[in-house]
């Protein structure tokens, strides 16, 4: 299986992110990427850029090194009814959005309170992906989640970068495998994002595809195989 869309990457206007944009497209193409999604935080994370970043994305190029920009926002859960904390206004120009619990915002022990506030999160149409949802510290109930996603027609997130070694996330292969498991029994789709803080990680999936393999995960649920399939899937929503 060949994925050609990172979905899920930081640039320097999150201050914990090391590389630019021109930086992640060029090692983008050098992975052979057809699309990158830029995808820095929100607010109120509190490292992240100003909303003026997102409303100015429009000035970049469509296509850099052969690669095509997708515009978009890592929003923050901030709640257990799923607020995003982000007014519509600030994000029209978006290709999309992914919208994540980042415990520092919003995390609950609850499973219950956590899958209220991924079904409001859901409900924003903004909304094309949920962000690394394996991390224990925010515990869910995976089929339900994975059933919730379906019916919305949002992706469910494989995020390389809590499978790496180096995670701070807890319990992520075994959450992952989990999940997983759960969205190939309902029918949920799912897209693969490296969560990339450092350019070299851009296009790198190596984490995620050996848990798909050892899971012989269905390549047909996987959105993000060819550009023209992930906008075909995440434009349902428009």
């Amino acid at each position: 299986m060949k994925i050609l869309v990172d979905t899920h990457t930081h640039t320097i206007a999150s201050d914990h992110a090391y590389s630019t944009v021109l930086e992640n497209a060029a090692a983008a193409a050098r992975a052979g990427l057809e699309a990158l999604a830029v995808t820095d935080h929100t607010p109120p994370l509190t490292d992240a850029p100003r909303m003026s970043h997102f409303r100015n994305l429009r000035v970049l190029d469509r296509v850099i090194d052969g690669v095509t920009i997708l515009r978009g926002a890592e929003l923050n859960i901030c709640d257990a009814r799923g607020g995003l904390g982000v007014a519509d206004s600030d994000l029209s120009d978006m290709d999309l959005c992914i919208a994540s619990i980042h415990t520092v915002v919003y995390g609950s022990p609850d499973p219950a309170e956590n899958l209220r506030a991924y079904q409001g999160a859901m409900e924003d149409a903004r909304v094309k992906i949920i962000g690394h949802p394996e991390d224990g510290r925010a515990p869910v109930d995976f089929f339900a989640l994975a059933r919730a996603a379906r019916d919305a027609g949002v992706l469910i997130e494989v995020n390389n970068s809590s499978l790496r070694p180096i995670s701070y996330r807890q319990n992520t292969r075994e959450n992952m495998t989990a999940l997983l498991r759960a969205c190939e029994a309902c029918g949920a789709h799912i897209c693969l994002g490296t969560d990339a803080h450092f350019a070299p990680a851009v296009g790198r999936f190596d984490e995620s595809l050996s848990l798909l393999e050892e899971l012989h995960f269905p390549e047909e649920l996987v959105a993000n195989t060819s550009l023209e399939k992930f906008l075909d899937f995440i434009r349902r929503r428009s």
